[in-house]
């Protein structure tokens, strides 16, 4: 099969924010790029997080070889986080491009929205909208021509739950639409990846999740189960590919069938 004709994303590099947790939407998304051949840099903020990012790095070199993954621990909600993200993975695989850029990272309180404090509303914006932003200004001056950069939203911005993370993934949307006609000069597509309910650290097994999660259930269409973190790295591996040049501006519900209809 020729490289026209696969998924093969060889010879390019990718970051990937929030992919630190080996169990997470992330680090699969992180595998699944270097498993078809991508550069590809773990990113984190958490000082817990370093042990499991360890394992992230080794399940990738794992499947893809030494020298195919780097991690840089580091806040991404400033524009000088996002700076010195991209730096360090330009300098860390000695390229001077960066083809892919994920912005997988995200935060939300489990707090009652009307009592929500303005530190967890803060942070839920700056982690899921301002962080995203940021980086992609960062990313865009040093990526090539047919760049891609995929956010990863949620299907919350289009069911009306989870107000603070909703409204932030709603904005996410917005930016993604918007961006679409500022990037295309060097054929940059850009789309928007909304995930239904994963089971992953972000939906712990409390008594209010619980009846989201079951609530959610319901509405899937392909086949009656939460969805993995496969299902979601499969959708971004398709996205970042060449034969996906022609989709840009796009929020796509990778969720089994949950649009908000």
């Amino acid at each position: 099969m020729s490289t026209a004709d696969s998924l093969s994303l060889a010879g390019k590099t990718a970051i990937v924010t929030g992919s630190g947790k080996e169990n997470g939407i992330g680090a699969a998304i992180a595998l699944a790029l270097a498993r078809n051949g991508a550069r590809v840099v773990i990113n984190y903020v958490s000082e817990a997080t370093t042990p499991r990012a360890a394992k992230v790095v080794e399940s990738i070199e794992q499947v893809a070889g030494k020298g195919s993954v780097i991690v840089v621990q580091q806040d991404v909600t400033t524009p000088e986080g996002t700076k010195k993200l991209v730096d360090e993975a330009i300098k860390g695989f000695g390229v001077e491009r960066i083809d892919i850029l994920v912005n997988n990272a995200a935060w939300a309180s489990q707090e009652p929205v009307l009592t929500a404090s303005r530190e967890n509303v803060e942070r839920t914006f700056n982690t899921c909208v301002l962080g995203p932003f940021y980086l992609i200004q960062a990313t865009v001056p040093y990526m090539p021509q047919g760049g891609r950069i995929i956010n990863v939203g949620s299907v919350a911005s289009k069911l009306g739950i989870e107000p603070v993370y909703g409204a932030a993934k709603a904005a996410m949307d917005a930016l993604t639409y918007s961006l679409a006609r500022d990037v295309n000069g060097k054929r940059i597509t850009i789309n928007t990846v909304m995930p239904g309910p994963v089971l992953t650290d972000s939906l712990p097994p409390t008594p209010e999740v619980e009846v989201l999660k079951e609530r959610l259930l319901h509405l899937t269409r392909a086949e009656r189960r939460f969805g993995n973190v496969e299902d979601i790295a499969d959708s971004v591996l398709l996205l970042v590919n060449e034969k996906s040049r022609w989709i840009t501006g796009e929020c796509i519900s990778v969720s089994g069938g949950i649009t908000g209809n």
